[in-house]
């Protein structure tokens, strides 16, 4: 692995150097666009709008637009911005990681202790560990400023990227419809349901089945075959059969509601 970020843990007056990695990756097909007519292969350009030339990746600079002019920024620039942040992952305060809702969580990434920091880095492991507590933390990355929350995991620290509140929306506008009369029995057969289908929780029982079949399409395809699609209508639940759809489930095998 290659990191793509090196610092410090700022934990009171100790700096832990380390090393941040990337805990995903990519796991879609790489999937080409072409031209339907001649089946050409499409790229992407960057061209300047004014002389319609490709521009080298060496000579494109940063800028945003201030009162409609631009303003250019180098690497400097965005560094000086926060000095500190771009060195060093600050706990500023620790937290029950429970506390902390899923909404917020985005992309997680490994920590490694760089050379002479590996001791600190097992008291701050050990001590997360114990006290069962999370570091909420700001840095920068890639030219922005990124919440985080420092958490163990197994024999190592993780940095999970959180997202601030000011990029989540608000749901004002979604249309749930109005108060409905639930009976008891529907909501005695609901839970019951749920009862029936609870199972501990594995994520390796959960594979990515979309890309399994559409390779098998793309191969029957490569082979000069026709694809056919299987045709599926879907019975929305009217209000009225709400209760005898929920009966129903119960009685389902539970490989027949799986497919």
């Amino acid at each position: 692995m290659r990191s793509i970020w090196t610092g410090s843990i700022g934990f009171g007056l100790v700096n832990i150097p380390v090393k941040v990695y990337s805990a995903v990756q990519d796991s879609s097909l790489d999937l080409d666009m072409l031209d339907r007519k001649t089946g050409h292969h499409i790229k992407f350009k960057r061209v300047n709008e004014a002389s319609g030339k490709e521009v080298p990746w060496e000579q494109i600079v940063k800028a945003y637009n201030y009162q409609n002019k631009y303003v250019e920024l180098e690497e400097e620039d965005f560094e000086a911005a926060s000095p500190r942040k771009s060195k060093v992952i600050e706990i500023e305060s620790f937290v029950d990681a429970s506390d902390i809702d899923g909404i917020y969580l985005e992309t997680p990434y490994f920590i490694e202790p760089a050379k002479g920091g590996e001791k600190a880095y097992q008291l701050l492991l050990s001590a997360l560990e114990k006290s069962g507590k999370a570091g909420l933390s700001r840095f920068i990355l890639r030219t922005q400023e990124h919440l985080a929350m420092i958490r163990p995991r197994d024999n190592y620290l993780m940095l999970q990227q959180l997202r601030f509140e000011e990029e989540l929306r608000t749901p004002d506008e979604l249309q749930i419809g109005g108060d409905f009369h639930l009976s008891s029995k529907e909501i005695s057969v609901a839970i019951e349901l749920i009862k029936q289908y609870s199972a501990p929780f594995s994520i390796e029982q959960y594979k990515d089945e979309y890309k399994k079949e559409l390779l098998k399409i793309i191969k029957a395809k490569a082979g000069g075959k026709k694809v056919i699609m299987k045709k599926i209508a879907i019975e929305n639940t009217k209000q009225d059969d709400l209760f005898e759809q929920l009966r129903a489930s119960l009685s389902k095998p539970l490989k027949k509601r799986a497919s």
